[in-house]
């Protein structure tokens, strides 16, 4: 996810980008789209936003060797990882935020708490798609959402590349053409005024093709195997918050 965020602040441009890590396998993954890579934790002392991009379980470790300033930000993006845990360890303006691996290619959908926000990391994020101000209580259920959510989409995509397959289109071309569709779907959404239900029905005309299917789909459990996954990972984020609780 890290990786995914600084890719897409490359192509933004605008932004001078230091990768640290201990790895130099990872620094050297990532060395084609920053300005520096290095292991030395404290060049983050150097930055105006330094963003923790760590599996829960690091942080503290990470935290501990951070010394930032007031005058700096730092943006959290470690799931299940609680703000207050953070801001208890530095004294830098600390935000939580959620984004997912579209960051890469300026279509990212993240989420952010309101405390700690501030107008230079609400620029930040902008300059990589699309993110939404919650509550922290809220930040379970948006790790759902737009999180994990890429992989559920990539599942039904190949689910919809897999029936154009079944009846003839060549791989190649039925990726495209379900990988487009829902590109193209979600840019309806996002755009257009009417609901998701009317956008259904604009498609469905009476005795076509699409009603038919529709019709396999509401007389399925689709909706519903989506909603216990979007259920599923949210469950688990909180499993990893509470891990922090007496820490």
């Amino acid at each position: 996810m890290g990786g995914a965020l600084l890719r897409g602040l490359a192509r933004a441009e605008g932004y001078h980008l230091t990768a640290i890590d201990l790895d130099p396998e990872a620094l050297a993954a990532i060395e084609d789209a920053v300005d520096e890579t290095t292991d030395d934790v404290s060049a983050a002392r150097d930055a105006d936003i330094v963003v923790l991009a760590v599996k829960p379980d690091v942080a503290p470790a990470v935290l501990d060797d951070l010394e930032l300033r007031a005058d700096q930000h730092i943006v959290t993006l470690a799931a299940g990882l609680p703000r207050e845990f953070v801001a208890e360890r530095t004294e830098a303006p600390v935000v939580r935020i959620m984004p997912n691996l579209a960051a890469e290619t300026g279509d990212m959908a993240a989420a952010a708490t309101n405390e700690g926000l501030t107008d230079e990391v609400r620029a930040m994020l902008d300059a990589v798609g699309e993110f939404v101000e919650v509550d922290e209580s809220l930040m379970h259920v948006s790790t759902a959402v737009n999180g994990s959510g890429p992989a559920f989409t990539f599942y039904l995509i190949d689910a919809m590349k897999q029936g154009g397959i079944d009846s003839g289109l060549d791989p190649e071309q039925a990726e495209t053409l379900a990988a487009q569709t829902f590109k193209g779907a979600a840019e309806t959404v996002l755009r257009d005024d009417r609901s998701v239900d009317e956008l259904i029905d604009a498609v469905c005309s009476p005795n076509g093709t699409t009603i038919e299917g529709m019709d396999v789909l509401w007389d399925s459990d689709a909706d519903a195997a989506v909603e216990d996954a979007v259920a599923a990972a949210e469950r688990r984020s909180r499993e990893l918050a509470a891990e922090f609780d007496d820490a």
